[in-house]
């Protein structure tokens, strides 16, 4: 349920999200490719983080065209990640520890090696044509729609076989399933519950925008904001392809399946207008409880553009609605190389100080920057579909650094894609040992976010952005704390009387400053963020 004044908050709701993506975490049977094993043998990182839950990336079996986003099987596991008791393992040994688990769901498309497909594209007349989105050729005999594929060229591909075109948003190895057929629906709804009896706790959808197309199929319009070095699909408008009215009802099953369960979480991933995006809370909050808010990863790294975007997100919330925040993930490159390194910390403080569920993605503890890739090592099938406009995946997808033996403890074997140049020092073990890493930052806001209610639970209230200064305060239950975050490299002052800067400084970006009592003025050095409030009560 979400969070009101009559209900206590949901897990999710003071809880932080750590992203695995199970290729890169670790290697335990010297294959150079992570598995569910290697993940077991690293919780103690993610319990001594003190995030609350892990999401994996698919673990399905799949033939790997997408890395897992094409499922062959929705209720199996890949044997490159292990068997099905390695998975039970995992959440009997998560849940031991308070940690929670929550899997990829991708109900959008299956693999064409999926047996659904397999049945669909044996002929016209199978009970499983309906299953996915077959169409005639247009009259001059070209694809049926101009709609395009996220990964170059027609969204639509021909079979000689049976004489139509089918859909495929992704890869043509992906073909999209057909979500106005009941049966489709019934089969993802079962698999679902196959998990959740597992103990699972939740799941992340995969492009959930993208279930329900245009009854009618009509052609999309061209964008008109389209520029050179945009990707080719973002041409046209998804007017007609994606975020269809229909989609929530979709939205609200797929939640009703989660609420059949104790306590489950249903996160959707949604690229959309803010706007936009908030539409699949659903009618009385009967959505997704997380439509994914992406916005910090192309907002401007700009105080007044951040500000912006938190009162422009905040007022866009329907009423009782929980946001949440992202900074990283497995499509989008790193946010150290976003921000830069010194900035990075700043960011670490925002999203963890910002009112919503936090997501981290793995490495970003670590600051782990975007690794170049050579042309011969990419493995990303965008990349390779889409060349020459820089925003391959492969290179915020590389290994953990765990130490500094080879190969950065990840793996026995070469991984399958190469480790960052700075993985020999910038690793767990080594920044764990050094008191002001960005490692320990991290693991002090986290710290601070369960220890102080105002941060995890808190309300949100602005107070000024002057320059490069963004200021506001967390609020709960008559107490407060301030948040000072200088986004620039030139240091900066505010007068405490007029924002009510009083208490001392709990945590600072730059890991030097706890317990220092706030003057007549607030001064940050450059790409320094501060935590203020009043002193804990002594244990006596």
């Amino acid at each position: 349920m979400p969070m009101t004044k009559e209900t206590s908050p949901s897990w999710w709701a003071a809880g932080a999200l750590y992203q695995i993506y199970p290729r890169s975490f670790q290697d335990s049977d010297s294959d150079g490719i992570g598995d569910l094993r290697g993940i077991i043998d690293r919780l103690d990182h993610l319990s001594d983080l003190g995030v609350d839950a892990l999401w994996l990336s698919p673990i399905f079996p799949s033939p790997m065209a997408d890395f897992g986003y094409d499922v062959a099987d929705y209720v199996g596991i890949d044997p490159i990640f292990g068997t099905m008791d390695d998975f039970d393992a995992l959440v009997l040994t998560a849940h031991a520890r308070g940690l929670k688990v929550i899997l990829d769901l991708v109900p959008n498309h299956s693999s064409d090696q999926h047996p659904w497909f397999v049945e669909s594209r044996s002929s016209r007349d199978n009970p499983k044509r309906d299953w996915y989105l077959w169409r005639d050729p247009a009259p001059d005999g070209g694809p049926p729609t101009n709609w395009l594929s996220e990964f170059g060229g027609s969204g639509w591909e021909y079979d000689d076989a049976t004489g139509q075109y089918y859909y495929h948003a992704f890869l043509k190895q992906q073909p999209d399933l057909n979500w106005r057929n009941p049966q489709v629906r019934a089969a993802i709804y079962d698999a679902m519950r196959f998990w959740l009896k597992k103990g699972v706790d939740g799941f992340r959808v995969d492009v959930i925008w993208h279930l329900i197309k245009d009854d009618r199929y009509r052609d999309n319009p061209p964008n008109p904001e389209f520029r050179p070095g945009l990707p080719p699909h973002a041409a046209l408008l998804t007017a007609y392809s994606a975020d269809r009215p229909e989609t929530q009802e979709i939205v609200a099953q797929l939640r009703a399946v989660c609420d059949e369960f104790d306590q489950r979480l249903l996160i959707g991933e949604i690229y959309l207008p803010i706007e936009r995006l908030v539409a699949y809370y659903g009618a009385d909050l009967r959505g997704a409880h997380l439509p994914f808010n992406f916005a910090l990863l192309s907002t401007p790294w700009r105080a007044h553009d951040i500000a912006a975007l938190i009162d422009r997100y905040e007022a866009a919330l329907p009423p009782g609605a929980w946001p949440n925040w992202v900074l990283g993930n497995h499509d989008r490159p790193r946010v150290a190389s976003r921000v830069g390194p010194a900035q990075a910390r700043v960011a670490a403080m925002l999203l963890l100080t910002l009112r919503g569920t936090p997501t981290l993605y793995y490495g970003d503890e670590l600051g782990m920057e975007q690794v170049d890739i050579a042309p011969q090592d990419v493995q990303d099938p965008f990349e390779k579909n889409v060349p020459g406009i820089g925003v391959g995946r492969d290179g915020c997808r590389t290994p953990m650094p765990w130490d500094s033996s080879p190969n950065a403890g990840f793996s026995d074997a070469k991984p399958w894609l190469p480790l960052g140049p700075d993985a020999a020092q910038d690793n767990v073990a080594n920044l764990r040992a050094d008191a002001q890493s960005i490692l320990n930052l991290y693991r002090a806001l986290l710290r601070l976010r369960r220890a102080r209610p105002q941060l995890s639970l808190g309300d949100y209230q602005p107070l000024a952005v002057q320059g490069e200064l963004l200021l506001y305060r967390r609020c709960h239950q008559g107490e407060s704390v301030l948040i000072a975050l200088n986004l620039g490299a030139a240091p900066v002052s505010a007068a405490s009387d007029a924002f009510g800067l009083d208490g001392e400084v709990l945590l600072s970006t730059l890991m030097d400053r706890a317990g220092e009592r706030v003057g007549a003025t607030l001064d940050l050095r450059g790409h320094e963020g501060v935590i203020i409030g009043r002193a804990p009560e002594p244990v006596v």
